[in-house]
């Protein structure tokens, strides 16, 4: 006869549901309230974030009778930067330095203005006949097929255009008065662009010694690398954007002047200063001169302008930039075009050309931002590797650098 189980055996045995193990998955309602609280606070992050953004833009509205002036004044000095360096480093002192360099800037663009300035006034009025011309040619072409408007249907187009002009004159007309007297008037402010300019490209050197005092010295060290990147970022990008655009301007305007388009002149000093505003820039000052093309010489000259210009352009987009730019300072064009379209609808065409640099200087923080992470990371990840495993006394704790005493051997009976 078997003898029955145990006691042990009966109280150890597993039975039925009991015998089980409890489940190691996590519970869905932990889950759902860890995720909820994770998405609370970037969510809260991303409010701060936004309202700081939001308040920032309203100082900078508020204070960009001084904004205005210190952005162009930095944007000039990175330009006149290198040969104010240069004579300071063969003996020169900093403030002759920095006003011979304004001279011979100022010589420079004076004689720009005065070598355009006689031919503008000589083919305006040429122009103007032609302008009225080609208007006159234009609807003779839309009332004939394929579009066949009559009369009426370009009276009421022009009378609706003029209407919506001198409806909008007064908008108009005080968005530019009240722009005047933000900025103070255009005398004032290049005045105050000028003199910072001078004191920029004198005492700039001096600067980043001094912050770096003020601010400590772990604070001081990311600020001074910081604005030495977003400096060296801003002068290169000025200077590779000067030089492809003057590039961009002396093609496209011997191309004009070999066609015989009037204020070729003219149009390649747009074509240059529409390069340092990317895309857009170019868009218009392309489009000016095909018109200008099309008004004075016809389609056919208008057609070979704007195949000029395009192929200017894709060599300009393709060769140019990705050799004179370094790929630090490169911007997707989408950022490009969203940054330009921002700068232009807040602060107008001169929120449009500091569009990308800023873009760029913010690029820069963001980089480093992602290095000090990443650098984080890693020094976390070697202190975790050099900790020893519990238990684990052939390693040397760090803290604790005397090796562990040995254990006794245990004694033979």
């Amino acid at each position: 006869m078997s003898e029955g189980p145990s006691l042990t055996e009966s109280k150890t045995a597993p039975s039925g549901r009991n015998s089980e193990k409890p489940s190691a998955k996590p519970d869905r309602g932990s889950m759902l309230g860890t995720g909820g609280i994770w998405l609370a606070k970037w969510s809260a992050c991303l409010v701060v974030i936004a309202a700081a953004a939001v308040v920032i833009g309203w100082i900078i509205e508020k204070m960009w009778v001084i904004v205005l002036p210190v952005a162009l004044a930095i944007v000039v000095s990175t330009i006149l930067w290198p040969p104010t360096r240069g004579m300071t480093k063969r003996g020169v002192p900093p403030a002759a330095a920095a006003g011979l360099t304004l001279v011979m800037f100022f010589a420079v663009v004076g004689g720009i203005i005065a070598g355009i300035v006689p031919s503008v006034i000589d083919q305006v009025p040429d122009l103007a006949n032609k302008a009225t011309q080609g208007i006159n040619t234009v609807q003779d072409w839309v009332k004939g097929p394929p579009i066949n408007l009559r009369d009426e249907q370009l009276d009421n187009a022009v009378n609706a255009v003029v209407e919506r002009v001198q409806g909008s004159a007064a908008t108009i007309a005080g968005g530019v008065f009240t722009g005047v007297s933000t900025a103070g008037s255009l005398l004032v402010t290049l005045g105050l662009v000028l003199v910072l300019t001078f004191f920029f490209i004198k005492d700039g050197p001096r600067f980043l010694p001094w912050l770096h005092r003020v601010s400590g010295g772990r604070a001081g060290r990311h600020l001074e690398e910081v604005l030495g990147r977003m400096w060296d970022t801003l002068g290169g990008f000025i200077r590779t954007q000067a030089l492809v655009s003057f590039i961009d301007a002396l093609f496209i305007g011997i191309g004009l002047v070999i066609l015989g388009v009037p204020l070729a002149p003219v149009l390649a000093i747009l074509t240059f200063i529409g390069g340092f505003i990317p895309i857009v820039g170019a868009f218009v000052a392309g489009a000016l001169a095909v018109l200008v093309a099309l008004v004075a010489n016809g389609f056919t000259t208008a057609l070979i302008v704007l195949v000029l210009i395009l192929a200017v352009q894709q060599i300009e987009g393709n060769v140019l930039q990705p050799v004179l730019q370094s790929r630090s300072m490169n911007l997707h064009a989408a950022v490009v075009l969203l940054a330009v379209t921002a700068g232009s609808s807040l602060f107008g065409i001169v929120g449009a050309f500091l569009a990308v640099p800023v873009a760029a200087v913010a690029a820069v923080v963001i980089r480093y931002i992602g290095e000090q992470i990443d650098e984080r990371a890693n020094e976390g990840q070697e202190e975790t590797k050099a900790l020893p495993a519990p238990g684990d006394t052939s390693v040397p704790d760090p803290k604790n650098p005397k090796p562990a005493p040995p254990e006794p051997a245990a004694s033979e009976e």
